[in-house]
């Protein structure tokens, strides 16, 4: 098995657990606070991450680039557009078609590596990225209400709605902004994956830091207040970020951006598991299709 495969589904399975995190932190602050909290409190993180690979392998910083500023600086700030625009998809209506849409990331990012590195995916990874995918979209769907569709009006109009174009730029985003910070990690050019993708991380995350640090102190201090209150649980937030972005810089490093988000969709699969083990709820025919497919498509990739 590939190094990128399980360092992959770690991260996934870390970001699973960040997602929650962030969903119980949206009960005690805002949406730019909860995504604020993501990078902040996993600065400190990042940057022990970084100095505790340098002292494992005992090498040290790569010389930066113009090429590395460009491409971490557009994979950070593509990474910021795309969360923020997946907030205002969720304040629409049929928010649940906009959020398929975003989910077809890893075939955005195939488009965007072949584009800007010219990197070509395998027809294995393509097949795995097409039944994922799909398997995706249809868990997105499956308990989501459609709002317009039960106003009678057909599926096409409803894919073309402002809020599924929200949803499919946002996927744009996410995609190359996952190419970007692959672009980025490998110009470092060494002296191994896990200090470029450290390294990459740590930029990336301190100019998101400051962003939207910026922001919150012009448009809204009173969230400063609100994220110092909740400092614990921002705290336990933050290190899971950091440990799954590390853990998607390294995989990325490694192999190419699109397979990588194909594999981490088996974060769905780590969801699904969580309701149904642990808070015991039943999943419909539709979510086990889901399932089904997104399964298939780790597994395609896993074995190709």
């Amino acid at each position: 098995m590939e190094l990128w495969i399980p360092i992959t589904i770690a991260a996934a399975f870390v970001q699973n657990m960040r997602s929650g995190l962030q969903r119980h932190l949206r009960t005690k602050m805002g949406t730019t606070g909860a995504t604020f909290v993501r990078f902040g409190f996993g600065l400190p993180v990042a940057f022990a991450l970084l100095v505790f690979v340098l002292w494992l392998t005992g090498t040290s910083l790569p010389a930066s680039n113009g090429s590395f500023w460009l491409w971490v600086t557009v994979g950070a700030f593509a990474q910021i557009l795309a969360q923020a625009l997946l907030v205002i998809m969720f304040t629409r209506r049929s928010f649940a078609v906009g959020s398929a849409y975003s989910r077809t990331e890893p075939i955005q990012a195939v488009i965007f590596g072949l584009v800007f590195l010219s990197e070509r995916a395998a027809p294995s990874v393509l097949a795995a990225i097409a039944i994922s995918v799909s398997g995706v979209i249809v868990l997105t769907l499956a308990r989501q209400p459609v709002g317009e569709m039960a106003r009678g009006r057909s599926p096409l109009a409803l894919l073309a709605s402002p809020t599924a174009l929200i949803g499919l730029v946002s996927g744009t985003f996410f995609g190359l902004a996952a190419v970007a910070f692959r672009a980025a990690s490998l110009s470092l050019s060494g002296p191994n994956f896990l200090v470029q993708a450290g390294l990459t991380l740590c930029v990336a995350i301190t100019m998101q830091t400051i962003a939207i640090l910026v922001w919150m102190a012009v448009r809204d201090r009173a969230e400063l207040r609100r994220i110092a209150d909740a400092w614990r649980i921002g705290a336990l937030t933050g290190l899971a970020g950091a440990l799954a972005s590390f853990g998607w810089f390294s995989a990325m490093t490694l192999q190419q951006a699109g397979a990588v988000k194909a594999l981490a969709q088996i974060e769905m699969l780590f969801a699904y598991a969580t309701t149904v083990l642990i808070f015991r709820e039943p999943i419909n025919r539709a979510e086990i299709a889901g399932c089904a497919l997104v399964a298939a498509g780790v597994i395609v990739l896993v074995v190709a």
